[in-house]
């Protein structure tokens, strides 16, 4: 089993609500990783592989279905596995996709609790993951709206599920995650977002933030644990994700649409932060991913 802790940079940006992505396989080849967004992983005919939650290893059955929290360390290993058909679907989604003031309306009670829980990892029951398999196979097949819509039923039906079993002893949100509460960060990092393919320097987001570049630097490492040039990194690194996943461009054309200054420097930092080259990155969606 891999024991390489990664913190994974997901191809999913602030304009789209959650990321689907369906595959077969014959193994499991993700190491131990972490992000800030929640996943919901449906796995079929993986008997005997070995699941990594927390602190929580265990053999799994033949079908499950998890949530994993933002920020805990995850994956799923071969083990024992003998299966060439292994069938995995991950739907991925912001921590705010839940505003936390409609997550205070009543309605969404038993989702505001199980999303909290979440954050040590949930295994669903056998009846409630056969219950809910078809609605999540068969979520890729809506558009728009109505596939928003179905996810928030299918997380209401899971948070009122009987028999959920938290799985991780401890949470084991690392050092990356903060809580940001302040709109000088909010203000920073949406203006970084929306300006990705161009130069950013320090100077320029501190004063949008109305301070000195030095303190800029020092408030900002504080309140989200990442350098000004690692966030905007990270930035760009999950546009150019997404860009591999959803377009043909080369990846000369991506890395320079990403604002990565040459195609050599591109290539050494996506393979320094997602432990793979972007030829390889690519290669590796062989499956079905949409994003809404």
């Amino acid at each position: 089993m891999k024991s390489t802790l990664l913190r994974e940079i997901t191809p999913l940006t602030q304009s789209d609500c959650f990321t689907l992505f369906s595959r077969v396989k014959s193994e499991f080849d993700f190491p131990l990783h972490y992000h800030e967004e929640f996943e919901l992983n449906f796995i079929q005919n993986a008997k005997n592989a070995r699941r990594v939650i927390g602190d929580h290893i265990e053999e799994i059955d033949e079908l499950e279905l998890v949530l994993v929290g933002s920020n805990l360390q995850h994956a799923w290993f071969t083990h024992s596995c003998k299966s060439n058909e292994i069938r995995e679907i991950t739907i991925q989604f912001h921590k705010d996709l839940f505003d936390e003031k409609l997550l205070r309306r009543n309605q969404l009670s038993f989702i505001r609790t199980m999303l909290e829980k979440s954050l040590r990892g949930i295994l669903f029951s056998k009846e409630t993951t056969q219950l809910l398999a078809p609605r999540i196979i068969e979520l890729n097949q809506k558009q728009g709206f109505d596939s928003v819509l179905e996810l928030m039923s299918i997380l209401h039906d899971l948070s009122i599920s009987r028999n959920m079993r938290i799985l991780s002893d401890a949470t084991f949100n690392n050092t990356e995650q903060y809580t940001y509460n302040s709109r000088r960060i909010e203000k920073t990092l949406e203006y970084m977002n929306h300006n990705f393919d161009k130069p950013i320097t320090l100077n320029e987001v501190a004063r949008l933030a109305n301070m000195s570049d030095a303190a800029f630097s020092r408030f900002f490492k504080q309140r989200t644990g990442n350098t000004f040039i690692d966030s905007l990194t990270e930035i760009r690194l999950g546009h150019a994700s997404r860009m591999l996943i959803d377009t043909t461009q080369s990846i000369a054309e991506i890395a320079y649409h990403c604002g990565f200054n040459n195609i050599s420097n591109f290539n050494r930092i996506f393979k320094k932060k997602k432990s793979c080259t972007p030829k390889d990155f690519r290669e590796s969606f062989s499956g079905t991913r949409i994003f809404i």
